[in-house]
């Protein structure tokens, strides 16, 4: 059986779960992300792993961090295997936004413990191992894991996200011209915000009336823009629903992993703008535009060009990307072998 635990259950681990079990048996156990009761998780923790013991085969961490300490030391003291997912903040230290565990001097050492103790890492892009860090001028260039943990020895695998191009898809609406739509939680607290992109989504709406924008995933986000219009979590086939309105897809983040909902907008026809952190421009390719540094002018610049381009021609060519190079078949399979490279998982 594997044993697979993280901070909080997202629409990530409930993909990955169902990834999983068509091959293996695998229990999942959630974590905490509240500090107050980080002391009381990790007593029910060890619990649960001693309970489980008999029966595990192999540990599964998604990110790396305080939840993942225990499942990597029970693995080296009974030689259990145990792999962690990294997503993108357990790869980061931005202090200049409050972004990253290795900002957090216990929070880092629970990461680099897990990292470095740990049998296998399965990042999401290859930007989480080692980068060049050059977006925001304010921020530290070295990131990602090997500048971070200049020792570490673990062996690491990327896989990227894949997604349902049955379920993600253009159904056929009308998309709104100049339409903006942008998927992120968590906004209302104002570092992650920034984290998201929202400073410069902020800035474009207010210099360009005429534009309209959606931000959905946090209805406690306030915007004073009367072009800007919030919307809280949606069911998935809400979201595919609002994908489908929207002409353009907004994902100016300050520092991402593998953003899935950018992956689940173009599959669904959206034509993206993004940053060029994280995997951003390895998804996005030639299908959109790439802000190569925080910059409202240079945005606003690249924007009066690119606007002007044929939008259905685009339109297709951002999902075909996704459908080429990050299905869900794809992300299902390098997975899974990854999983039962380890004979002992039943």
């Amino acid at each position: 059986m594997i044993l697979f635990t993280y901070p909080i259950r997202t629409a990530f681990t409930d993909r990955d779960l169902e990834m999983i079990r068509p091959v293996a048996n695998i229990k999942s156990l959630e974590f905490t992300q509240s500090p107050i009761k980080l002391p009381f998780y990790f007593f029910i923790q060890f619990f649960q792993l001693l309970w489980f013991l008999p029966k595990t085969s192999q540990y599964l961490c998604f990110f790396g961090g305080y939840h993942s300490v225990l499942p990597v030391w029970f693995g080296k003291i009974f030689k259990i295997r145990c792999i962690i997912q990294a997503g993108g903040m357990d790869c980061i230290n931005m202090p200049e936004i409050g972004y990253g565990n290795f900002r957090k001097k216990w929070l880092r050492k629970a990461t680099t413990y897990s990292f470095k103790n740990c049998s296998l890492i399965l990042p999401v892009a290859d930007a989480l191992i080692k980068q060049n860090y050059t977006y925001d001028s304010r921020i530290s260039p070295k990131q990602g894991l090997l500048n971070l943990i200049p020792d570490l020895q673990t062996p690491v695998q990327v896989i990227p996200n894949g997604f349902d191009t049955e379920f993600w898809r253009d159904i056929g609406k009308t998309k709104e011209p100049l339409s903006f739509i942008s998927v992120a939680t968590g906004t209302s607290n104002p570092s992650r915000a920034i984290v998201k992109g929202y400073d410069l989504i902020e800035e474009l709406a207010k210099n360009h009336p005429e534009w309209s924008f959606t931000l959905i995933g946090d209805s406690n986000y306030k915007s004073s823009l009367p072009n800007i219009k919030v919307f809280g979590k949606m069911k998935a086939q809400d979201l595919v629903e609002a994908y489908n309105t929207h002409r353009y897809y907004l994902q100016l983040s300050t520092s991402e992993g593998f953003p899935n909902s950018l992956g689940e907008a173009m599959a669904c026809g959206c034509i993206p703008i993004g940053s060029a952190v994280g995997a951003i421009p390895e998804i996005i390719d030639s299908t959109g535009l790439i802000l190569p540094q925080k910059d409202l002018a240079l945005l606003q610049d690249l924007l009066s060009q690119f606007l002007l381009e044929n939008p259905k021609e685009k339109s297709i060519l951002a999902r075909k990307r996704i459908l080429d190079f990050f299905s869900y078949q794809l992300r299902q399979e390098k997975l899974t072998k990854a999983l039962i490279e380890d004979k002992t998982v039943t």
